[in-house]
């Protein structure tokens, strides 16, 4: 699927802001299953200095600096990315939870991608014994890790109630998880939490949703924002694939606990992180006073031919 995304991120001030400077995580690269024919930055008003690079997980990375007075900083992106439709998996021929947690913590690989990086506590994940347990009973002894997974990301979908006002970025997974609401960034860390809190890796997402009319019964909860799910990995090499079919392992799968379903063709990834602050899709410093706000508007919908 080749889908066109347009997104705009506006930060209204209370005050002029003299100076700024940020950094922002907004656009989109290349990745398994996934290819950018093109993809823009416009920045308003316009930075006397930007620079692009990346991040150690591969994320890309624009730097600004702006000098002129403003209320208004406004960010588009537009974008072409080419999504293929998920491989079919067949979740009890994964390898057992407790296999795939002991090959985590033996692996010597501290590579981008490497499962070591998602084990352990981040700045907005932290190990809560309440998640942990509720996480336990989806993954009894001998599971298949995919499908115990699954059945978690079932079972937070029907616990947790989606509610865009009960939460803000800065709540943490105990906080959303004793209120049983939240939104997509909620239903991720909690998850997360709750994997890590046995020993299985598991990374955060930021990305997009396929837009489609809100009468549609296939729409996903939270289309026309961005978006957040969880990568799971699911171990190394496995003995009965054979490598000439080209998969060397099960490795990373994407589960979107909002809707849960598996992530497929409707996700569009934009970052991978450990939690919401290593992809947060912009910060930095203003000279100013006075509060602000900050309104986003995404919309993806399939190329024209």
């Amino acid at each position: 699927m080749i889908y066109d995304v347009r997104q705009t991120t506006t930060c209204a001030y209370a005050s002029p802001v003299a100076h700024a400077r940020h950094v922002l995580r907004l656009t989109p690269i290349p990745r398994p299953g996934q290819r950018v024919h093109v993809a823009a930055l416009q920045i308003m008003p316009e930075p006397i200095n930007r620079r692009e690079g990346q991040d150690f997980f591969g994320n890309r990375l624009t730097w600004v600096e702006i000098e002129e007075p403003h209320r208004l900083l406004t960010v588009k992106l537009a974008a072409r990315v080419s999504v293929d439709a998920a491989a079919e998996l067949t979740a009890l021929a994964t390898p057992s939870w407790e296999a795939v947690r002991e090959e985590a913590f033996a692996t010597s690989d501290i590579g981008p991608q490497s499962p070591a990086h998602f084990l352990f506590p981040s700045r907005m994940v932290s190990l809560d014994p309440e998640i942990r347990d509720y996480t336990r009973e989806s993954f009894p002894a001998g599971r298949p890790v995919l499908d115990a997974a699954i059945e978690l990301m079932n079972r937070l979908k029907a616990d947790i109630t989606y509610d865009t006002g009960a939460t803000t970025v800065t709540t943490t997974p105990p906080m959303s998880f004793a209120l049983r609401r939240g939104v997509c960034q909620d239903f991720a860390h909690i998850m997360i939490s709750g994997l890590r809190g046995i020993g299985l890796p598991a990374a955060y997402v930021s990305g997009y949703l396929r837009t489609m009319p809100r009468t549609d019964p296939t729409r996903l909860q939270g289309a026309d924002a961005m978006h957040a799910w969880v990568l799971v990995w699911c171990g190394g090499p496995h003995p009965t694939l054979p490598r000439e079919q080209g998969r060397e392992g099960w490795g990373w799968i994407g589960l979107d606990p909002t809707n849960a379903v598996i992530a497929s063709d409707q996700h569009v990834v934009l970052a991978i992180g450990r939690d919401y602050t290593d992809i947060a899709p912009m910060d930095g410093v203003i000279v100013g006073s006075g509060g602000q706000r900050i309104d986003v508007a995404v919309n993806v919908t399939p190329a024209a031919n």
